[in-house]
């Protein structure tokens, strides 16, 4: 019998692997919501706002090392704060996302494509959008 523990990690990793984050752009087509094949900024910080708000079960308007649950690294957290108070305000954390979401599009044509966030910066990114 496999503890639950296991069950979700095996769940984790299936929906990963699965067809919705394969090479046909699962992400995408999660976050699209205008449809069009591509995220723009603003698709981004939607789908990054509405994970934030998730985030903050305090629902004090920040989120701590704690809450942020590795999406950001200790020495990421610190540069992206800042007023140094150890906690990123929504408008923090979209600022992140922002930088990310300009890494991940070297082509500079305001989109990203599944190819983008197949790349280094563009996983950085989605990290920020589960």
């Amino acid at each position: 019998m496999m503890s639950r523990r296991s069950v979700a990690l095996a769940l984790t990793i299936a929906m990963l692997s699965g067809p919705a984050w394969s090479a046909s752009g699962g992400a995408v087509k999660m976050y699209d919501t205008d449809n069009d094949g591509t995220l723009d900024l603003a698709e981004v910080k939607k789908a990054a706002a509405a994970l934030f708000a998730r985030l903050d079960p305090d629902h004090d308007g920040t989120l701590d090392a704690r809450e942020l649950r590795g999406r950001l690294t200790a020495k990421e957290l610190a540069a992206a704060d800042p007023d140094h108070d150890g906690t990123l305000t929504l408008d923090e954390y979209l600022a992140v996302v922002e930088q990310r979401f300009n890494a991940a599009n070297p082509d500079a044509d305001g989109t990203l494509d599944a190819k983008e966030l197949k790349s280094r910066a563009g996983r950085a990114l989605l990290r920020l959008l589960r």
